[in-house]
């Protein structure tokens, strides 16, 4: 089941809410597990038994915590568990390429936000063992945690520290609810009708094939796609943020106007911050950070950007991209860092235009595709065709575009305090949206897949 759905929005969420807001308190954690199983098994039923055993698994751990190899032991399975269902295949094959095997792959599909609810799950952890969080005696409590619903599949990645006191003592206001639903109408809005349709030309030239596409629909499909991974996932974190707060909880943000950065250094800062704050706190520190002089620190920052483009897929695309964004931020800290503060339109221009690139690595798996994209991207040529795409997708790249710099959020939180206006905003988006999806059949979450 997914946010963007017809069922989501006019069944799931009615009957859920009705029977969270009656029941008493004590009971609201029993509601939210039961309806996150709901709500995850919908779709994948055949992977509710991992999730369960997830949560068993690390529940028994860490009421015996304090005995160093349960600790390992409990690593050892979140880790082992997804190296299994998300790179089994890809060592097989890279084997067999290598050596000449003739190992058989295994006939699995990855299971929906194992990537999100592993590395939730190791933060416990590793977190309880380093003292820093109480054990959860509960097991209903625990499993709400990792299973809640919002943010399940596709994060943004909660902490147990976030949340740790709302699952005991949370309260529920008319405020909180009205601030809920404010975000997810926006953050549908945002997936539905901005990244689903500039998607539509990526998926498009796709289908035409790269080797036919010239040089200015190559540019137009980068545009689109960086505006359409965007909008879909933050899109995605602002309705599970409004969902949140909704149930009573807090979720910390987890994109912040990433695309008007003047650096990489700065886009990371700015985009999936719970992510990027996962691998800092959890990879980054422990391996020493830049306590051990400079040639450990590029080390250490080499690790995590690999470990990073391997979290996000099993190819070697992901690869390339988390090396990508390695090889830039080292470059802006020997020095080209201090160049782009000193000149604003060109740090902007540099960032745009490796953001960008960075997308194509990560949105084309087969290298070869990828080299033959990049290519046309340079190498010149003109058709007719670029005139009718821009016409048709003209007004979403602008939209996009004064969305994610900023100024339409000016806007609207100048428009905050105008009670009126905001709910007839908020109500055209709402029936633009449903529209959309009555009627279309294009509305891919990309994040599931990582």
């Amino acid at each position: 089941m997914v946010f963007s759905s017809l069922l989501f929005i006019f069944r799931f969420i009615p009957i859920f809410f009705i029977i969270y807001y009656l029941v008493p308190f004590k009971y609201k954690n029993y509601v939210l597990f039961a309806g996150s199983i709901v709500f995850y098994g919908w779709g994948e039923p055949k992977y509710l038994v991992l999730l369960l055993v997830s949560i068993l698994v690390n529940y028994l751990a860490g009421l015996f915590i304090d005995r160093f190899y349960v600790f390992i032991s409990a690593i050892i399975f979140d880790i082992g568990m997804l190296f299994f269902f998300k790179y089994i295949n890809f060592f097989i094959t890279n084997i067999n390429a290598v050596t000449g095997f003739g190992i058989k792959e295994v006939n699995i599909t990855l299971p929906l936000g194992i990537s999100f609810y592993t590395f939730q799950i190791m933060s416990y952890i590793i977190d309880l063992r380093r003292g820093r969080v109480k054990v959860e005696k509960s097991f209903i409590n625990l499993g709400t945690y990792l299973s809640m619903f919002p943010q399940l599949i596709a994060g943004p990645i909660v902490v147990y520290s976030d949340v740790a006191d709302r699952l005991k003592h949370r309260e529920i206001s008319l405020g909180n609810v009205e601030e809920g639903l404010r975000l997810f109408v926006l953050g549908l809005g945002s997936k539905v009708l901005i990244a689903n349709n500039a998607g539509a030309l990526f998926s498009e030239l796709g289908t035409m094939g790269y080797e036919n596409i010239t040089s200015p629909m190559a540019w137009l499909g980068m545009v689109s796609y960086t505006i359409q991974i965007y909008f879909d996932f933050n899109g995605y974190s602002m309705m599970a943020i409004g969902l949140g707060k909704m149930l009573g909880f807090e979720f910390p943000k987890n994109f912040d106007l990433p695309y008007t950065s003047r650096s990489i250094t700065e886009y990371w800062r700015r985009w999936h911050m719970t992510l990027s704050g996962w691998f800092k706190e959890y990879l980054y520190i422990p391996l020493g950070g830049n306590r051990k002089g400079a040639g450990r620190t590029v080390l250490n920052l080499f690790i995590v950007w690999f470990v990073t483009g391997f979290w996000h897929g099993a190819d070697w695309n992901f690869i390339l991209w988390g090396l990508y964004f390695f090889v830039l931020l080292m470059i802006e800290r020997v020095g080209f860092g201090s160049f782009l503060k000193k000149h604003k339109i060109i740090s902007h221009i540099y960032s745009l235009l490796a953001i960008g690139f960075g997308w194509m690595i990560f949105a084309i798996s087969d290298l070869g595709e990828l080299g033959v994209y990049i290519q046309k991207l340079f190498t010149g040529g003109y058709s007719a065709n670029v005139i009718y795409y821009i016409r048709n997708y003209g007004v979403i790249f602008i939209l996009g575009g004064l969305l994610s710099s900023g100024l339409c959020n000016k806007l609207y939180k100048k428009l905050e305090n105008n009670t009126a206006a905001v709910t007839v905003l908020l109500t055209v988006i709402f029936i633009l949206s449903i529209a959309y999806l009555a009627d279309a059949s294009y509305n891919p979450f990309l994040y599931f897949r990582f």
